[in-house]
């Protein structure tokens, strides 16, 4: 099987029913569209809910775009000071090497950028300029390859970035956020992951994945051959409701994580992106979520819950609150919901 990119395909595959042929076109004419054999293979078709389905199969609701909705949700557009660079924060810069992806999540915050013959795919002159920048801002630390998905460039590519960005010597970091070793994992070949290490940088790979679903054999030993080769590996999940809104659900995929030495690393707030209103939970709802993970998941499997806010002022924690004031100190709520006293004194 090959990757399913239109309405025909996806109906073969029953994935959708012919009679939805028509909105089948109309998102994926707004919308890019990919599904990779991998992922087809873990969904379950006969359940009209499947949470894996739900993340990649278009839906009539991504047509509807609600007021509050922004086309670039998280303000690249505001910090982008040449193309491909997104500078947010004062020690490091995203890098938009490519606008394509193994796999078209409906639930993007980058839709509106990423496709075939997306603008964000870097040219050659766009690259050195890109390069250019980081070079001449010594307060960057850390080079972020995201896109589109930067495991689609070939290891021949990947490996001359990675050594450019290693010779520039206030560079000491480098990270990949990637969907590919889940969507694609036959991408993340010996040579791929040789091409991801350059003496002088550190190498991160921060895995998008969210649900346990999405971790077959493949994906698993895709992930093995990233830290085998010693790269600390980090997970990005996105909270999606009727994919991942149950603590079950969560507990299972970040224990499925660790057990293949991903760190849970975020746990996103979905982002005001057009169409995908359908996908978001409250705060309050997330909140609840996170509290109940604390006291039944370990420490390490625990990813910090972020919303990015709009407009490019950057993520913040959205912690659940655990402490309440009072006259004789605090108040202090445990994982089970039982209430304790703390007699540090409450400032001021």
């Amino acid at each position: 099987m090959s990757t399913l990119r239109t309405a025909d395909d996806l109906i073969a595959a029953g994935l959708a029913p012919a009679a939805e042929r028509a909105v089948l076109d109309a998102v994926g004419a707004r919308y890019a569209v990919a599904v990779t054999p991998e992922l087809v293979a873990a969904m379950d078709r006969t359940d009209a809910s499947d949470p894996i389905a739900r993340q990649f199969v278009p839906d009539v609701a991504e047509l509807r775009t609600d007021p509050q909705e922004l086309v670039d949700p998280i303000g690249d557009d505001a910090h982008s000071p040449v193309p491909g660079i997104v500078h947010r924060y004062p020690d490091r810069v995203l890098l938009k090497l490519v606008g394509v992806c193994a796999v078209y999540c409906r639930f993007c915050f980058r839709r509106e950028m990423v496709g075939p013959g997306a603008e964000t795919a870097l040219t050659p002159d766009m690259l050195e300029r890109a390069l250019g920048y980081v070079a001449v801002h010594p307060e960057v630390w850390e080079v972020i390859l995201t896109g589109g998905d930067p495991f689609m460039v070939s290891p021949r590519r990947m490996a001359d970035v990675v050594g450019r960005l290693a010779a520039i010597p206030h560079v000491k970091v480098v990270r990949f956020h990637t969907r590919v070793p889940i969507a694609a994992p036959e991408r993340v070949s010996e040579e791929m992951v040789r091409a991801l290490k350059a003496p002088g940088v550190a190498a991160y790979v921060a895995v998008h994945v969210n649900h346990a679903r999405e971790l077959g054999d493949a994906a698993t030993a895709a992930l093995g051959r990233l830290a085998d080769a010693g790269i600390p590996l980090l997970s990005q999940t996105v909270l999606l409701k009727g994919v991942n809104d149950r603590v079950e659900t969560l507990d299972a995929l970040f224990r499925a994580l660790v057990e293949r030495r991903v760190k849970p690393y975020y746990l996103h707030h979905p982002d005001l992106a057009p169409g995908t209103g359908h996908f978001r939970l409250s705060v309050p709802e997330g909140q609840a979520l996170v509290r109940a993970l604390r006291g039944r998941l370990s420490g390490i499997a625990q990813p910090t819950y972020v919303l990015d806010i709009p407009g490019g002022a950057g993520k913040v924690p959205l912690t659940p609150g655990y402490l309440t004031p009072q006259a004789a100190g605090w108040q202090v709520t445990d994982n089970c919901g039982g209430i304790h006293a703390y007699g540090e004194a409450v400032p001021g």
